[in-house]
């Protein structure tokens, strides 16, 4: 067993950073209200310790949140390792952004599961919102209102930006 977190990039090994602490809020926050509005249903919240196997582009990565429908579906039978995550949530950092916005999300887009992909920046009030179409094109809407509410049509509930960011100090 690692002392780190790595992702798994076509044979070659990453060594992932550590959060801040608006990282590591937002997340718990995420978490938090995404079990409470899916309680009772088909959906399970996860967080970046379970892996997601990224076939077509040979790549294991580690979303912040991530939401599954139904049963999980493993990669080989690894149990630390799923296929079928339908919304993925990446608070943004400053040395993750291009990443996360860029080729972390053409990995994202060809996992059929998919259907929502939502960025949280943590130094502003501002969440990119993507949603995949029917035609498989991804539709972006974004909110910088801290009263706004995200309706997250992949598990059905609306979520307050407020509770997004609940306890984060944004300075500006």
């Amino acid at each position: 067993m690692s002392e780190f977190k790595h992702e798994y990039h076509d044979g070659v090994i990453i060594a992932l950073t550590g959060g801040t602490i608006n990282h590591n809020r937002i997340i718990r926050n995420l978490i938090y209200w995404l079990m409470n509005l899916c309680n009772n249903q088909t959906y399970e919240v996860f967080s970046s310790d379970l892996r997601v196997w990224i076939p077509e582009h040979k790549r294991g990565v580690y979303p912040d949140v991530m939401v599954i429908t139904g049963d999980a579906i493993f990669n080989e039978n690894r149990q630390d390792e799923i296929v079928n995550p339908c919304l993925i949530f990446e608070v943004l950092s400053p040395s993750t952004s291009s990443y996360d916005r860029g080729d972390k999300f053409l990995y994202y887009r060809s996992i059929s599961y998919l259907k929502e992909y939502i960025l949280v920046d943590q130094v502003n009030y501002f969440i990119e919102h993507y949603t995949k179409t029917e035609n498989n094109q991804w539709l972006l809407q974004e909110y910088q209102d801290i009263n706004d509410m995200i309706k997250l049509n992949s598990i059905d509930i609306d979520l307050k930006i407020s509770d997004i960011y609940e306890n984060i100090s944004i300075t500006k």
